[in-house]
């Protein structure tokens, strides 16, 4: 019987150390915190939501919806020193003498913003951006204020005081992401891991921007005589519109010359 038990601890002390852990618990952190520190009347909390994009599917931890605007939440669950600034592709975690690289998540919840904005119609101004870190790490260089932690998550989202969004939009809004976001399915699932699995093969080959450095991303040409054409587009389009021809390799793409 011993045997079994210490077998049961040894699959579970696995299984909290994986990503997938990490991650459910740090979306968990995050919404226990917006409904006990949140007025649900006034701020109305949508979790784990999947959309389609042009290139695939992105998947957005929470939106919390109010008249002051569209919160796209992006939930980091890391441990040790944290450096970053705003413009930089790549911030920086250490752990005593190891140090990682991982994408800005500020870059990462772009796309998010951007997927959102052209589903709801809405202008810039009307959604903020906000990146969560729960876990024990700690910020070694300075943040802008929408990088935070969980207590400074409400205290920002609580911060925008300016009404962007009329009670009317915010329920067109809530209906609309009901109505587009895609079914909780293990195929949805599924594919989005092979989506996200191919960007990151692609990052690792080291596909980057001639511009900006930033991660560039597959893409599909949709108007023109080149209709159809892949190509490699920068991952911050349409702030940064640098293109690599699709039949360059990753080595040859940073020697490229951007394209407008």
């Amino acid at each position: 019987m011993s045997l079994v038990w210490f077998v049961v601890l040894a699959v579970l002390l696995a299984v909290l150390k994986t990503s997938w852990f990490k991650g459910v618990y740090g979306e968990f952190m995050v919404n226990a915190a917006a409904r006990l520190r949140l007025d649900s009347h006034e701020y109305r909390l949508i979790k784990n939501v999947m959309l389609p994009t042009d290139n695939g599917t992105t998947q957005i931890d929470h939106i919390i919806v109010s008249i002051y605007g569209v919160f796209v939440v992006e939930t980091k669950n890391m441990k040790g020193w944290i450096f970053g600034a705003q413009d930089q592709p790549m911030w920086t975690q250490k752990i005593y003498r190891h140090s990682e690289k991982f994408q800005n998540p500020l870059r990462q919840n772009y796309k998010h913003v951007k997927t959102l904005e052209q589903l709801l119609g809405l202008r810039e101004r009307q959604l903020h951006s906000l990146v969560v870190f729960v876990g024990n790490s700690v910020f070694k260089t300075p943040m802008p204020e929408n990088v935070t932690r969980i207590g400074g998550c409400i205290r920002y989202i609580k911060s925008q005081q300016r009404p962007v969004l009329s009670p009317s939009e915010v329920e067109h809004i809530i209906e609309r992401i009901g109505t587009g976001r895609l079914p909780s399915s293990f195929k949805t699932r599924s594919d989005h891991v092979k989506h996200v699995r191919s960007i990151v093969k692609e990052k690792q080959n080291g596909v980057i921007c001639p511009r900006c450095g930033a991660p560039m991303v597959r893409r599909t040409s949709k108007n023109g005589q080149g209709a159809g054409r892949q190509f490699w587009g920068c991952s911050r389009f349409p702030e940064c519109r640098g293109i690599v021809n699709i039949t360059q390799s990753p080595q040859d793409s940073r020697n490229a010359s951007a394209q407008p």
